[in-house]
């Protein structure tokens, strides 16, 4: 997993199609016949399932095929985690750990 520290992007719960959480927001860019991103969205469904005000959303490439060349997203599972306000604060591609997912959230 590869971490990039952003600052510059919002992204509203319409552009998203699904509400923000309170604290943190994990949006994953899935593609169909991905295992990594299967193997992600158990990850990240797990951390959001036990941490207050954390929603994990997954929008397909393809599907939001608009959205996904807007961020550039060239590869997948990619996930943008959200501060509450939607401002893209870290950009990670590959499986996240749980340990690191956890970590995003207590940061």
């Amino acid at each position: 997993m590869s971490t990039e520290r952003l600052s510059t992007e919002r992204l509203s719960a319409s552009e998203l199609g699904a509400p923000l959480g309170e604290r943190l927001t994990f949006v994953q860019f899935s593609s169909a016949f991905c295992g990594p991103c299967r193997m992600t969205r158990q990850v990240l469904e797990r951390v959001a399932a036990t941490s207050d005000g954390v929603v994990h959303l997954e929008l397909d490439v393809v599907r939001d095929q608009d959205l996904a060349e807007t961020l550039e997203i060239v590869q997948t599972p990619t996930v943008l985690v959200l501060d509450g306000t939607g401002a893209v604060r870290h950009r990670l591609t590959g499986v996240p750990t749980v340990a690191a997912a956890r970590a995003l959230v207590t940061a």
